[in-house]
C-alpha cells in the first residue's frame, strides 16, 4: 500500500477534473451490474453446458469492447488509447476466455455463483454507487459555496456602490440644502457608511480569493482523490469476487484446475491502481486557475483600492478585528480537534481495507466524510477570520491593542431606550440592540460595530445614569449639527471632492415613521400640544398626532349624519394643522360642525369654505354633540421626537385626543401606598388611578402613566378597574 500512496493521484494531476473522473468511476461502478448479470445469466445457462456459455461468452465479449474505451481512459480522452486496455478489461478479457473453454457446469456450482458472486456484486455496485453520488453531491456543494462566495462578493460590490451614490447625493444635497450643517452632517455620515462598505468590500475580495484558492487547491482535489480512492476500492472488492468466482469454478471443475489457476493469477495482477494510471495518462489536460479577484472602483465614485484608514474607519475595523481575534484561537483549536478526528478515522478505514479491522469499510468512509465536512464547514470560518484579522492588521496595525471594548449583549428592550452613538430610539419587540453590561452603553444592531472601544468597565447604578446622560446629550448634539463634534465620534474627513453634475435644490423635509402615528417636526414647527411634564428619563418624548377619522359619511344635502340642521360653534383654543386632514383655527372663530366625535377625541367642522377636523375640546358648540370618554391629559408614548413648550403669552388648549382606533386605555387603583425607590418607579397612594401602559412580564412590576410620565410600580400593590 506505500507504493501506491507514493503514485500520482487525481488530485494532484487533474485538478479541476472532478466531473470527467465522476462519470468515469461511475462507468466503472454500472459496469458491476454488467459482471453481475453476468454471473447470474451463467448460472442459468451453466446447466446447457458448454453450447449456451459459448454464446455468453461472445455476448459479454461484445459488451466489453464496446465499453472497452469508457472503462479505460472514460468518454472524453485528451489521448486516444488505440488498442490498449485497461488492466481490469484485460483481466476481464482473460475471465471471458477461460469461459469459451469451459464446457460444462454444475447445480451446485450455479447456485454458489449466485450466492457468492452475483448477490455482493449487487450490494456493493449500490453501496459503491451511494458513495459515488455523495461525492457528486458534496462535490456540487463546494461548487454552490464557491459560487455563492463569487455573489456574496458581488452583492457587497453592489451595497458598495449604492452607498457611493448615496454619498455622491448627499453631497449635492448638502451644497443646496437649506439646513447646511444638518445636510453637512449627513453627509459626513454617509462618508463614514460608504468607507465601511469599501473597506467590506476589500475584505470580501480577500476572502473569497482565499477560499477560490482552497477550493482549486485543496477542496477539490481532496474531494477527486476520495474519488479515486472509491474507484480502487471497488476494483479491489471486484478482485475479490473474481477470486472468489474462479475458485468456485476451480474447486468443481478439477480438470480445468491449470486454466483457472492462470486465471487467478492474471486477476491478481491487476492492481486497482493501474485502472486510475491508465485514466491520468489518458486524459491529462491544460489546467488554469481563474485570476484573483481584485477591487473595482465604483463608476460614480472613483476610488483606489486602498483601506481607508481615518478615525472612523479604525472604530469600525477595530471592531470587525476585535471579533475575528476573538473567534480565532477556539475556531483553529476546533479546526485542529476535527483534523484529529478525521485523521483517525482515515486509519481506521486503512485499517478495514488491511483486514485489520473487522468493520463496514463503507460505513466508515460515510462516516469520514460526515467529519470531513464538519471539518470544511469550521475551516471556512477559520480562513475568514484569519484573512480579516490579516488585512486589517496590515492596513491599520494591530488597532485592538490597549482598546476596552464593551461587554455588548444583544438585548431586547422593555423601556423607551435611545442609542447612545447615534440617539435615535431602539425599536423593536425582538432584540433589536445591545447594551453593555459593564457601563449600560446602548446603541443599535447597526450601530454596533461603529462604537468606539472606550468602555470605562464596570460602573455603578449611579455612574451608569450619569454616563447614560452625558452620551445622550453628546448623541443629542450630534443629531442637530453644531460646530463642535460630539466627544464620542470619531472628527469626520473634509469635503475634498468637487461637484461634476448639476443638483437641484431641496428643501429640508420632515422625518416621519410611516404608519406608526409619529412624526418629527421641523425646526419652525410648533408641536400640537406641550408634554404635560419632563421626561424621566433625559430622553425625547414624541407628540401624539391625531389622525382623521377612518370614514366621512355625509348626506345628500352634505351634512353630517344625525340631523340635516346644522350645529355652530365657537373655537376656545388656537389650533395649528399638521396633517392633510386637519385645519387650522383661531381662538374666537365659528365653526360648522360636518361630523361629530366617533369616540377618537376629534370631530370635523367647516370654517369658511375649509374642511377639516380638529380635537373636540377645542371647541364648544350650541347644541350637544358627542363626546368622547373622559380620558387622562396625556398617553404613553414610545416616541423620541422633542416636545417644544408653547409660549406662555400663548393660550393652551388642553390635550389632544388619540388617533382613531388607538389602543383603549386601561385603568388600574392603587390598592396601599408606595413610596419611589428609583427615578423610573411611580409613588402611590392608596386609591389613587394611574393608566396602564404594561402589565407585569414575570418579573413583579408593572409600567403606569401618571401626569404623562410612565413609571413602574409594584405589580401586586395595583388592580384593574
Amino acid at each position: 500500500m506505500a507504493e501506491v500512496e507514493a503514485m500520482p493521484t487525481f488530485g494532484t494531476e487533474l485538478k479541476d477534473g472532478f466531473k470527467g473522473a465522476n462519470i468515469w468511476v461511475g462507468h466503472g461502478i454500472g459496469w458491476l451490474e454488467d459482471i453481475q448479470q453476468f454471473y447470474r445469466e451463467r448460472a442459468a445457462i451453466e446447466k446447457e453446458y458448454s453450447a449456451k456459455l459459448a454464446t455468453l461468452a461472445k455476448k459479454y465479449f461484445e459488451k466489453k469492447n464496446k465499453k472497452t474505451s469508457q472503462l479505460s481512459v472514460g468518454e472524453t480522452p485528451s489521448m486516444t488509447p488505440g488498442s490498449l486496455e485497461s488492466a481490469s478489461v484485460t483481466t476481464w478479457a482473460t475471465q471471458l476466455t477461460t469461459v469459451e473453454s469451459r464446457a460444462a457446469e454444475h447445480d451446485t456450482y450455479a447456485n454458489n455463483l449466485i450466492s457468492q458472486v452475483a448477490e455482493p456484486l449487487k450490494y456493493y455496485g449500490a453501496r459503491f454507487e451511494e458513495l459515488r453520488k455523495r461525492h457528486s453531491d458534496y462535490a456540487d456543494h463546494l461548487t454552490a459555496e464557491r459560487d455563492a462566495s463569487y455573489d456574496h462578493l458581488r452583492k457587497i460590490k453592489g451595497k458598495y456602490d449604492t452607498t457611493c451614490q448615496e454619498l455622491e447625493a448627499r453631497r449635492k444635497k448638502s451644497e443646496s440644502s437649506y439646513d447646511k450643517a444638518k445636510a453637512q452632517s449627513a453627509y459626513h455620515q454617509q462618508m463614514i457608511e460608504m468607507n465601511n462598505s469599501k473597506n467590506t468590500y476589500l475584505i470580501t475580495i480577500n476572502v473569497t480569493n482565499k477560499q477560490k484558492e482552497l477550493y482549486y487547491h485543496e477542496y477539490i482535489p481532496e474531494v477527486m482523490d476520495s474519488v479515486q480512492d472509491l474507484n480502487e476500492f471497488r476494483i479491489l472488492k471486484l478482485n475479490g469476487l473474481w477470486s472468489v468466482a474462479s475458485q468456485l469454478e476451480e474447486g468443481l471443475m478439477k480438470q480445468s484446475a491449470q486454466l483457472m489457476q492462470g486465471l487467478t493469477q492474471q486477476i491478481a495482477r491487476n492492481q486497482p491502481h493501474l485502472d486510475s494510471m491508465m485514466y491520468m495518462r489518458h486524459n491529462l489536460g491544460g489546467f488554469q486557475e481563474p485570476a484573483n479577484n481584485t477591487f473595482e472602483a465604483s463608476p460614480l465614485w472613483h476610488d483606489d483600492n486602498l483601506m481607508v484608514v481615518d478615525e472612523p474607519a479604525k472604530v469600525y475595523l477595530r471592531n470587525v478585528l476585535s471579533k475575528s481575534k476573538s473567534q480565532l484561537g477556539e475556531l483553529r483549536r476546533e479546526v485542529d480537534r476535527k483534523r484529529r478526528d478525521v485523521e483517525s478515522v482515515k486509519n481506521l478505514k486503512q485499517k478495514v481495507r488491511n483486514g485489520t479491522e473487522k468493520k463496514d469499510e463503507v460505513e466508515v468512509v460515510n462516516q469520514l466524510f460526515a467529519l470531513q465536512q464538519d471539518l470544511h464547514s469550521v475551516n471556512r470560518k477559520r480562513i475568514t477570520a484569519e484573512v480579516e484579522t490579516t488585512t486589517i492588521t496590515a492596513a491599520v496595525g494591530d488597532v485592538t491593542l490597549g482598546a476596552n471594548n464593551h461587554n455588548f449583549k444583544s438585548q431586547t428592550f422593555k423601556i423607551p431606550t435611545n442609542c447612545d452613538l447615534c440617539g435615535e430610539r431602539i425599536w423593536g419587540l425582538s432584540a433589536k440592540g445591545f447594551d453593555c453590561r459593564d457601563c449600560g452603553y446602548t446603541c443599535h444592531s447597526k450601530c454596533e460595530m461603529k462604537v468606539p472601544a472606550d468602555c470605562p468597565g464596570e460602573q455603578s447604578k449611579e455612574d451608569k445614569k450619569k454616563l447614560k446622560a452625558e452620551r445622550q446629550d453628546s448623541a443629542n448634539k450630534f443629531l442637530t449639527p453644531t460646530t463642535a463634534a460630539p466627544t464620542h465620534v470619531a472628527e469626520l474627513p473634509d469635503l475634498s471632492r468637487s461637484n461634476t453634475m448639476n443638483s437641484l435644490s431641496s428643501r429640508s423635509a420632515r422625518r416621519s415613521f410611516s404608519g406608526s402615528g409619529l412624526e418629527a417636526p421641523a425646526e419652525n414647527e410648533q408641536p400640537r400640544r406641550p408634554s404635560p411634564s419632563p421626561n424621566p428619563t433625559g430622553g425625547r418624548r414624541n407628540r401624539v398626532v391625531a389622525p382623521p377619522p377612518a370614514a366621512y359619511i355625509t348626506d345628500s344635502t352634505g351634512h353630517a349624519n344625525g340631523g340635516s340642521q346644522e350645529r355652530k360653534g365657537k373655537i376656545l383654543y388656537p389650533f395649528d394643522a399638521s396633517g392633510d386632514e386637519e385645519i387650522s383655527v383661531q381662538e374666537g372663530r365659528e365653526v360648522v360642525l360636518v361630523e361629530p366625535d366617533d369616540g377618537s377625541g376629534w370631530v370635523k367642522v367647516r370654517a369658511g369654505n375649509r374642511e377639516g377636523i380638529i380635537p373636540a375640546t377645542y371647541v364648544e358648540f350650541s347644541s350637544v354633540v358627542p363626546a368622547a370618554p373622559a380620558r387622562p391629559s396625556s398617553t404613553y408614548s414610545n416616541s423620541t421626537t422633542s416636545s417644544v413648550a408653547p409660549s406662555t403669552a400663548k393660550k393652551k388648549g388642553p390635550a389632544v385626543a388619540p388617533r382613531r382606533g388607538a389602543k383603549k386605555l386601561k385603568y388600574v387603583e392603587a390598592l396601599y401606598d408606595y413610596v419611589a425607590q428609583t427615578e423610573t418607579e411611580h409613588s402611590m397612594n392608596q386609591g389613587e388611578r394611574f393608566v396602564l401602559v404594561k402589565e407585569d412580564p414575570g418579573d413583579g412590576w408593572a409600567e403606569v402613566e401618571k401626569a404623562g410620565v410612565t413609571g413602574s410600580v409594584p405589580a401586586s400593590y395595583i388592580q384593574a378597574v
